[in-house]
């Protein structure tokens, strides 16, 4: 069983979103508050943090609040849930912590697939914003306009930064395989070397340094 808590400063999107977690009989919601403070309240009752908080990342507030996702992410896994599905604040989440970011245009299935994901030490995109995030990471792994490297990375291949895109889509490396034309122990390599060159070291860390890369190049 999942122990969820959710924070969303809407009565109504917060009941719902507590719905879809209570109808499938794999999670739980052990708290749930309008904002970060109240569920710091409700965390002192509980005997254990909970797997995953879903927040809402403007809850509470006009701006997006990353201060609450660096906190929360300190104490357990998170996952974004908001409207906006803007590249500013995906990056800024993803920066600051989040394990995960789904828009409010997810249907049930989507989101609970994203809770269960990031749950398993995962990381979860909306399908949109993993789009978004293949587009990004076809400028990122190439060199910085006028042919100079961007400071501070090491640049990926062509063939690299296809597989890191797909791997941070969530494709399986066999997966990726498939969709490349190449082998997995092919693909295998490819990792390793981008882990080498962005020293990270699973799944969740990938994407994560692929989202940072891609804040480092301006927006067209």
């Amino acid at each position: 069983m999942i122990r969820v808590a959710v924070v969303d400063d809407h009565p109504i999107a917060r009941r719902g979103i507590e719905q879809v977690l209570t109808e499938t009989g794999r999670t739980q919601v052990v708290a749930s508050a309008a904002s970060t403070a109240a569920l710091a309240d409700a965390f002192a009752a509980l005997a254990a943090p909970p797997d995953v908080i879903v927040l809402d990342l403007y809850h509470d507030a006009e701006a997006p609040n990353l201060e609450a996702v660096a906190e929360l992410a300190s104490t357990a896994r998170v996952l974004v849930m908001s409207a906006s599905g803007r590249r500013e604040d995906v990056l800024g989440a993803v920066k600051a912590g989040a394990a995960g970011y789904v828009t409010k245009h997810a249907n049930p299935e989507m989101f609970l697939a994203a809770v269960e994901t990031v749950a398993a030490g995962g990381f979860a995109l909306s399908p949109q914003l993993a789009d978004i995030l293949q587009a990004e990471l076809g400028r990122v792994h190439r060199p910085a306009s006028g042919g100079a490297r961007v400071a501070g990375t090491q640049e990926l291949s062509v063939r690299e930064g296809e597989a890191l895109g797909l791997i941070a889509r969530g494709f399986t490396h066999s997966q990726v395989a498939t969709r490349m034309g190449v082998t997995k122990a092919t693909v295998d390599t490819y990792v390793e070397r981008i882990r080498a060159k962005l020293q990270v070291g699973n799944k969740a860390e990938l994407t994560r340094a692929a989202l940072d890369r891609m804040g480092r190049i301006p927006p067209p």
